[in-house]
């Protein structure tokens, strides 16, 4: 294993280390509202962004540390008591009876019962039904074998759970697809686009002649789950194709092993490890690009491809990837085979330039009016007050504002 792989994972490893050391997903945190509350909520997320100093600290890796942050606030400036606690915190115990209690995952059938009956459940869906999810990552894993004979084992499974059975109702960040994967269940579903850490300049004045042919992967771990086999499959070895890789592909060595060849031997890939989307580089990477491509098989709300739209790239997706997308701003792949994928690529390239000007600029102004920070906040404070309005008309009466 190569010693920049056992680095990373030893760097890793102590984080882990210090992390249960310092207990961060057993602590607590509070909101209180500005006047007397109208009502309490549990809310379990991720603690992390509660423990940062401001606002301007959090973390912008993921996108639900922002939004975790900004949801209880929504709740607390509506007038809420909110107490926040880890979404893996399998000790806690409420003290007293909830009005409301969102959760992610794996707390809401354990504390269901110690909510209180008169509690109202809100599941946030932040990936699609567990069992999609699964069933999907594991049918794509034994294409993988069926296609060259690589068995890979890195899994990361979604954890099994009675959630969205449990809940009253949901909110989903993705798009029709992840929507579907909750219906079944018969509970009411309020859409939240996910949301995007930063903005980024026009593509109008972009180059989109000396980037024909040029895509970026773009993602982080469960590369399979994501579709970086199937990007490096249809590109390796393709004249007039060329594909970047920004990974942190030291997470996944037996991913790297097994694609050693494109990723280190191919004159038309480029692995260039993870990228920060607050830096520069990112924004370089971007304007020599024509488009990105990510095939994944099951997404929350496709964070990455919504950056990708932000920095002026053409999406070429699955709809598993769960953004909205019509032919105006990108490709939505009708399957995820290798062929289809490529045959995408090159359709894309040979293009006219004011074509892909216009998709590229549609692409930018939709994510800038549908996926940014402020949206996120003024969409999921409008389903705050639609399910008060449905569940709690009394709480909805109260509601500050």
């Amino acid at each position: 294993m190569p010693r920049a792989f056992l680095a990373s994972r030893a760097r890793r490893a102590l984080g882990r280390i210090v992390r249960r050391l310092r207990r961060l997903e057993e602590r607590t945190a509070r909101l209180e509202p500005a006047g007397e509350p109208i009502g309490d909520l549990l809310f379990s997320y991720v603690i992390d962004p509660f423990l940062a100093p401001s606002e301007g600290r959090i973390s912008w890796a993921h996108t639900q540390d922002w939004e975790a942050w900004t949801m209880a606030d929504v709740w607390r400036r509506l007038g809420f008591r909110v107490e926040v606690i880890h979404w893996t915190n399998r000790r806690f115990q409420p003290q007293r009876p909830c009005d409301l209690f969102v959760d992610v995952r794996l707390n809401m059938e354990r504390l269901a019962g110690a909510v209180g009956p008169g509690c109202l459940k809100i599941l946030h869906a932040e990936t699609a039904h567990w069992r999609v999810n699964n069933e999907a990552q594991l049918r794509r894993l034994a294409e993988l074998e069926a296609r060259r004979g690589i068995r890979l084992t890195r899994l990361r499974l979604v954890e099994e759970n009675r959630a969205i059975e449990t809940a009253d109702c949901a909110t989903v960040l993705g798009n029709e697809w992840t929507l579907a994967s909750y219906r079944p269940f018969g509970k009411p579903l309020f859409r939240v686009p996910i949301s995007n850490a930063f903005t980024y300049p026009s593509p109008e004045a972009k180059d989109f002649d000396a980037c024909r042919g040029r895509f970026l992967w773009f993602g982080g771990v469960g590369f399979v789950h994501k579709g970086l086999d199937l990007a490096l499959d249809a590109v390796a070895g393709q004249e007039g194709l060329h594909l970047d890789v920004a990974a942190p592909l030291d997470r996944e060595p037996d991913f790297v092993a097994a694609y050693t060849r494109e990723l280190e031997a191919s004159p038309n890939v480029r692995p260039l490890g993870w990228l920060d989307v607050a830096r520069p580089r990112f924004r370089e990477v971007a304007a020599g690009c024509l488009g990105m491509v990510f095939p994944s098989c099951s997404e929350g709300g496709g964070g990455s491809a919504i950056t990708a739209l932000h920095a002026g790239l053409i999406p070429v997706l699955t709809f598993e990837t769960s953004v909205d997308l019509d032919p105006s701003r990108g490709v939505l792949l009708p399957d995820a085979r290798v062929e289809t994928i490529r045959a995408a690529l090159r359709d894309l390239s040979q293009r006219p330039e004011e074509e892909l000007r216009r998709m590229a600029v549609a692409g930018w102004s939709f994510a800038r009016r549908h996926h940014t920070r402020e949206a996120f906040r003024s969409n999921y404070r409008a389903a705050a007050l639609a399910m008060l309005e449905r569940f709690r008309p009394a709480l909805r009466e109260r509601v500050a504002g």
